[in-house]
């Protein structure tokens, strides 16, 4: 396939797992930003402030942006973003957080074709 014949979108997936030390600190950032958005609206801003101020989950699903990853890349446009929270056990020792374990299924299945 030559590069004329290739799309020119790329998905790019991105996994975190964050160790929340001062879940009071994430929700008044979290707050703070909310306070600082001229464009929501006050039913809008009431029913976020309430979600941020109940879950830590919610308050950081609030402050990581997407946009700010590749907002400076040069040459490209975000198109899409999708992203969600959720409070996980983890233990970085276990086999189940083998962060390369999707990327060995696909290799796996592409094997068998």
């Amino acid at each position: 396939m030559s590069i004329e014949e290739t799309s020119r979108f790329v998905r790019l997936r991105v996994e975190l797992v964050l160790e929340v030390e001062d879940d009071g600190e994430v929700t008044r950032a979290a707050l703070r930003r909310l306070a600082a958005d001229p464009e929501l609206p006050d039913d809008e801003r009431a029913q976020a402030e309430s979600s941020v101020t109940e879950d830590t989950a919610e308050a950081l699903a609030y402050l990581v942006d997407p946009f700010d990853l590749v907002g400076e890349v040069p040459g490209v446009e975000l198109q899409q973003a999708s992203w969600s929270t959720e409070r996980i056990d983890y233990d970085p020792d276990s086999p189940d957080w083998d962060l390369d374990e999707e990327d060995d299924e696909k290799e796996d299945e592409g094997d068998e074709a």
